[in-house]
């Protein structure tokens, strides 16, 4: 769990799994360009490759190749996790 915290920790990983939920299954090429034009991100090929596998070593992406291409894909199974450890209705409210 606490790699799910490290990787939210970092506003450009939570754009990055903001643009996937808006838009799943991207390439590297997408996802930079998407940051670039829809938040003013000058964050490099290299560096974005970077986060996206932070974010998949936390288990909030999860990729697959196709051909040379690798698409990725977000998962929200972590974020899941964290609201079944604490809801948000409490029982007994």
């Amino acid at each position: 769990m606490e790699d799910v915290y490290r990787a939210l920790a970092d506003p450009t990983r939570r754009l990055i799994l903001d643009e996937l939920l808006l838009r799943d299954g991207q390439t590297l090429f997408e996802i930079c360009g998407r940051l670039a034009m829809r938040h003013g991100s000058t964050s490099t090929r290299q560096a974005i490759s970077q986060h996206l596998a932070v974010l998949e070593e936390a288990g909030l992406v999860r990729s697959h190749r196709d051909g040379r291409t690798k698409v990725h894909h977000l998962d929200t199974e972590p974020l899941r996790a964290i609201t079944r450890r604490w809801p948000l209705d409490p029982p007994g409210d």
